[in-house]
């Protein structure tokens, strides 16, 4: 085994896969509010990072060949995803606008932790475009590599997941003093709700993919 040849691949793997996760995204930003919440950040860290090992995993391994070959599936994907987007839209719409009961204490009220890893895993599997990021394109240029060389950036491109989804979840607390004020959920639950909008019509208006 080349070892330079295989350090390069985990590196290269390491940035090509902050690159496409370090982006605003419906995902991102549910880790975001549970980590200024502090609630239940270890399980949905774990639940974010683990799914991604799990898919980057499957394209390394040529299951993006299988994806591609079956755009049906990716399509089935996008509407659920929409519909799961629109319908959390809604609920953070309804969070920002309650001006009677938005307070620190039950902007910080505790939500069950089967009902948060459930958000999270909707979140993450009813993304078409986690499946197009780590499965197909990840996989695509991970299989350009020998093995295990490829492994190896699969390897990398997992750190990175686990660096990020670590570093969000626990690095939003440092937000903590900004969200002690009603204001700041104001803000966060309008944003989170405008986001997870349009990113929902994007995936209506997305063309199948190929």
């Amino acid at each position: 085994m080349d070892v330079p040849s295989a350090a390069l691949a985990a590196f290269s793997g390491l940035g090509f896969g902050l690159s496409l996760i370090v982006a605003i995204g419906a995902q991102n930003a549910f880790v975001l509010r549970q980590g200024v919440r502090g609630q239940h950040i270890f399980a949905v860290v774990a639940v974010c990072a683990l799914s991604d090992i799990v898919l980057i995993a499957a394209g390394v391994g040529g299951f993006g060949v299988v994806v591609q070959s079956v755009p049906a599936a990716v399509t089935v994907v996008r509407y659920a995803g929409a519909a799961f987007l629109l319908g959390y839209a809604i609920l953070a719409a309804r969070r920002a606008f309650a001006s009677a009961t938005l307070t620190a204490e039950s902007a910080g009220a505790t939500v069950a932790l089967g009902a948060t890893v459930a958000t999270c895993l909707a979140l993450t599997w009813l993304n078409p475009h986690v499946y197009l990021d780590t499965v197909v394109l990840l996989g695509a240029v991970a299989n350009t590599y020998t093995s295990p060389d490829r492994w190896f950036l699969g390897a990398g491109a997992m750190l990175g997941s686990v660096i990020w989804f670590t570093a969000l979840g626990y690095g939003a607390r440092l937000l903590g003093p900004l969200f002690a004020r009603p204001l700041a959920w104001r803000v966060l639950d309008s944003a989170i709700a405008v986001m997870m909008t349009l990113l929902a019509v994007a995936l209506l208006l997305a063309g199948p993919s190929p």
